[in-house]
């Protein structure tokens, strides 16, 4: 019995996909870089960067810096509400959330005050359900000491009567004790509202010029003077190497 002839061999399967070209090879790698980016800001990690001096010394004017925000749960990216608790604020932490009073911008600063706390300032001094509390990172530049507040628009920068913290809310303050806008002044920070821990310093840099210059300002002027006087102009713009990959606490 004959055998049948065998297929020609442009028609035996190859068993692989036609070449993609180069073009599209590159289209679907920048696609999915880009996906995995979105996932990874909404769901991760997240950039921040230092506009003021609130937390000084512990972050300083353009520290730029990553903020954990697995640290208090899986959120919802379009209203930020806890999808699923991985984890609640710790006293110490530093936090990064949206400001009560105008959610379109980000605070930073630390956690001072738990939901049930009992929190009290008499004379600068933090206490904590009737026991003084001392954050090591504090500092205080400002000798004087406002009275306890009287009337309406008083300030209780260095004097707070007794507040208990509300369920699911913390009391924060910043670092620079007398120049920070924090829950002494505008309330407690609701759950819903945090973004996450920051927890490392990725890059930073200084500058003689006015603390709101942005990088993409300062970078080039510095260039500029290099190009025409072939010197680097350091008031312009410096980076702080000693605190690149520095841990925050």
């Amino acid at each position: 019995m004959a055998s049948k002839p065998a297929p020609p061999a442009s028609a035996a399967p190859s068993g692989l996909a036609p070449r993609k070209s180069l073009w599209r090879e590159y289209g679907e790698a920048l696609i999915i870089a880009v996906i995995l980016a979105v996932v990874i800001r909404a769901f991760v990690v997240q950039a921040f960067s230092i506009p003021s001096g609130s937390m000084q010394p512990t972050l300083l004017i353009h520290d730029y810096l990553l903020v954990n925000k697995l640290s208090y749960g899986i959120r919802n990216p379009f209203t930020n509400k806890v999808l699923v608790s991985l984890g609640r604020p710790q006293r110490g932490d530093v936090a990064v959330f949206i400001y009560p009073q105008d959610p379109s911008k980000d605070y930073i600063k630390r956690v001072i005050g738990l939901p049930g706390d009992r929190i009290q300032i008499v004379n600068k001094k933090v206490f904590i359900n009737g026991k003084p509390y001392e954050t090591p990172q504090a500092v205080y530049t400002d000798p004087a000491i406002n009275p306890p507040p009287v009337h309406p628009g008083d300030s209780s920068r260095d004097n707070l009567e007794p507040v208990v913290v509300p369920p699911d809310s913390y009391f924060v303050m910043g670092d620079n004790r007398d120049h920070s806008f924090d829950s002494r002044f505008w309330g407690f920070v609701h759950l819903d509202a945090l973004r996450g821990r920051a927890f490392i310093i990725y890059f930073s840099w200084d500058s003689a010029l006015p603390p709101d210059t942005p990088l993409y300002v300062a970078l080039p002027l510095a260039l500029k003077e290099l190009a025409t006087k072939f010197t680097w102009d350091s008031k312009t713009f410096s980076l702080r190497w000693n605190r690149l990959g520095k841990i925050i606490r």
